[in-house]
């Protein structure tokens, strides 16, 4: 088709137009916001000089964290010091005389404790942490004393082996039938100090009074009361526990010193015993049963509340209490045939007609003098030792006669310290019925080992941790068991390492005695219970740690003990 010419112009001019329109829409605000917004920029036009691109660098991180460097892959361990090197071999050789004592092998046992002690004793003098050392030294070298006594054979009286307990000379018992000068430059010191002391007990200043306090005042009067103060210690927070909740003065805590200078095992001329000097017949009034193989008269806790409920009765009957103190110590009808003859209720008037024993005319006397000598020390150059620490502990009514050498292996303690935490024991069993003491936070362990024993094998069977390695024909060889006798007391399978293991062979001891009776007035031995309390642990070291160079090998003795005199000479509360 032909187009006419003027057609044909226009149609030119049209398309000129629109090429310069579509180019300008390039240029324009519009077409760039859409790029911006929709299509990638454009690469900047390259100079001559770069039209041959770099290659891209090296990526060298891609597997860092595929693998560990070989330089930071440990971590950095620190070296141990001389002293803790030293110590961790001394602790070595003292697991391995444990060990030992378990399997009965008494004279390897004692050879590794006194490589345990040596080795800490020849640490030189520059060693780092010195002190450290010396701290840990006496540490073990108690424990190794306590080991000694109660497993080795050092003691007086193995804890194993069932005899009766070796009894301490009541202190008191040399001093009661004396009598003492009078210093006459004291009355007014003491004077003035009884009206300047804090006592809920009354305090009185007389020539009896004062004669004790000069004695006190002497060498030998205060090495009687300093070591009682120093044992108190272990007793004193549960004694003023009990005072308080029976509603008695506190001070009244320094019977418990006349009377046994704190010492469980005390004993009188009489056979009275215990921190408060219990007659039989007396503590049993009160709860304190006696058998053959438990004296509860000298369990320091149950005896301290029969004490403070026999105290109460004799305040109630007679309303005074120096009367009542003196009738702990001669008994109550002593005290009323005094009244009775004389007409006078007063103690001091009693002691001037001379109606009361001697020694009762003494007692009061001296207690009184004790506490004010003790609320004063530094007046009268009492050497201020550090009271014994009490240890706090568990209790658990024990539900079949079980070894006492069972439970200290349970509770990984020496059978000595078992022995101090339950003075009423006498013997290696303790009954069922028995409120066992065991140290503070070990209660579970002894659950543990009593989870796997029998009850009716607690008195004669044993209890090991396994060690790795350990099988049943290497426990039979080490117990002199037989592998099937094992096999069947662990239901044929060995715990974890680390779990109790049932020996079924027998510590040494004798017979399981009776059960204890029903509880009683001032008794728990009924009630089937846990507690916590404070008693007491033996202070002594198996040698001077503090001496370096003294021998390791030798055991420290035990203090000598006296038994009863055959001459009775008073009963407490008869």
């Amino acid at each position: 088709m032909k187009v006419p010419a003027h057609f044909s112009a226009a149609l030119w001019t049209a398309i000129a137009a629109g090429a310069v329109f579509l180019t300008g829409c390039a240029a324009s605000a519009p077409s760039q916001r859409f790029r911006t917004f929709f299509l990638p920029p454009s690469p900047a036009p390259a100079s001559p000089a770069a039209a041959i691109p770099e290659p891209p660098a090296l990526m060298t991180g891609l597997y860092a964290n595929e693998a560990p460097s070989l330089g930071n892959s440990f971590p950095h361990i620190p070296r141990p010091t001389d002293g803790a090197f030293l110590i961790k071999r001394a602790e070595d050789r003292y697991a391995a005389g444990k060990r030992a004592i378990q399997e009965g092998r008494l004279e390897d046992a004692r050879r590794e404790f006194n490589r345990a002690i040596e080795l800490l004793m020849a640490a030189p003098d520059d060693i780092p942490e010195r002190s450290r050392v010396e701290q840990r030294l006496e540490e073990m070298a108690d424990a190794i004393y306590r080991y000694d006594i109660g497993d080795l054979g050092a003691g007086q009286a193995s804890d194993l082996d069932g005899e009766q307990p070796k009894y301490d000379k009541r202190p008191i018992d040399e001093i009661l039938e004396l009598t003492f000068p009078v210093d006459p430059t004291l009355r007014n010191k003491v004077k003035e100090q009884v009206q300047a002391t804090q006592s809920q007990l009354p305090l009185q200043e007389s020539d009896a009074v004062l004669s004790f306090i000069n004695f006190f005042s002497s060498p030998r009067g205060k090495k009687i009361l300093e070591a009682g103060l120093q044992r108190s210690g272990r007793y004193k927070a549960m004694i003023e526990r009990v005072l308080a909740e029976e509603g008695l003065p506190r001070e009244l805590i320094f019977l418990a010193q006349a009377e046994s200078g704190f010492q469980p095992h005390a004993i009188s001329n009489k056979l009275c015993v215990g921190l408060w000097q219990f007659a039989k017949f007396r503590g049993k009034e009160y709860g304190l049963d006696v058998s053959p193989g438990f004296d509860l008269r000298m369990d320091p806790e149950l005896a301290t509340r029969a004490a403070a409920r026999h105290l109460h009765d004799l305040y109630a009957h007679l309303g005074d209490w120096y009367l009542a103190m003196a009738a702990y110590d001669c008994g109550p009808q002593c005290i009323d045939r005094a009244v009775q003859r004389t007409g006078y209720a007063d103690f001091w008037t009693l002691r001037r007609l001379g109606v009361l024993p001697q020694e009762t005319a003494n007692y009061v006397p001296a207690i009184l003098a004790m506490i004010i000598v003790s609320k004063n020390a530094a007046d009268y150059g009492l050497e201020q030792l550090p009271p014994d620490p009490p240890l706090q502990f568990d209790s658990v009514e024990i539900q079949a006669p079980t070894s006492l050498a069972l439970a200290a292996a349970a509770v990984d303690s020496p059978v000595s310290e078992l022995r101090d935490l339950n003075p009423a024991l006498l013997k290696a069993i303790a009954p069922s019925g028995y409120r066992l003491h065991v140290p503070k936070g070990t209660l579970d362990r002894l659950e543990e080992a009593f989870a796997i024993i029998p009850a009716n094998m607690r008195a004669s069977w044993r209890v090991q941790r396994l060690e790795s390695g350990d099988t049943f024909a290497s426990l039979a060889r080490r117990y002199g068991a037989t592998a099937e006798n094992l096999s069947s007391a662990n239901r044929d399978s060995l715990p974890d390492v680390g779990r109790f293991v049932a020996i079924p062979v027998s510590y040494p001891g004798d017979r399981a005695p009776a059960r204890i009776n029903g509880a009683k007035r001032g008794s728990a031995a009924g009630q089937k219970k846990v507690s916590s309390g404070a008693s007491s642990k033996g202070s002594s070291l198996a040698q001077a740690a503090s001496s370096r160079k003294s021998s390791a090998a030798a055991p420290k003795s035990t203090a000598q003990k006296t038994t009863a005199k055959s001459s009775p000479r008073r009963v407490p509360g008869a």
